[in-house]
């Protein structure tokens, strides 16, 4: 199924993950960096593909041989850094704990990964 644009609800929770979380991997290495941008979890065309995604710099994100890039050493960075979805749940639970409303779908997706066994609860 084809996803169509962006919503600006998405946008919005965008802009949080990246001003408020930055890059979710150099947050777990000690080293906060909001230098960053948008990456899908599942790629950009499936079903909730804009709520899937994760806030990173562009050494995690893409291969530039300054860290583990998710492409394309994605099981290397999960190795390093904790499945892709348990780096979302993180990003959330960043954002609760500043008191930051979550959009009710990333909430929703989260609970399905948790029943599903796909991160922690």
């Amino acid at each position: 199924m084809l996803v169509g644009s962006v919503t600006i609800e998405q946008k919005k929770y965008w802009n949080l993950l990246c001003s408020e979380v930055g890059c979710i991997a150099c947050m777990k290495e000690g080293n906060p960096n909001d230098w960053v941008s948008i990456h899908h979890i599942e790629g950009r065309t499936k079903k909730d593909a804009h709520w899937l995604v994760l806030s990173l710099c562009a050494s995690h994100h893409q291969d530039n041989g300054m860290a583990i890039a998710v492409h394309p050493y994605k099981k290397r960075f999960e190795n390093r850094y904790g499945n892709q979805y348990q780096l979302m749940s993180d990003s959330v639970s960043i954002l609760k704990r500043r008191n930051i409303e979550v959009p009710k779908r990333v909430v929703e997706l989260i609970d399905e990964f948790i029943f599903k066994g796909r991160i922690a609860a």
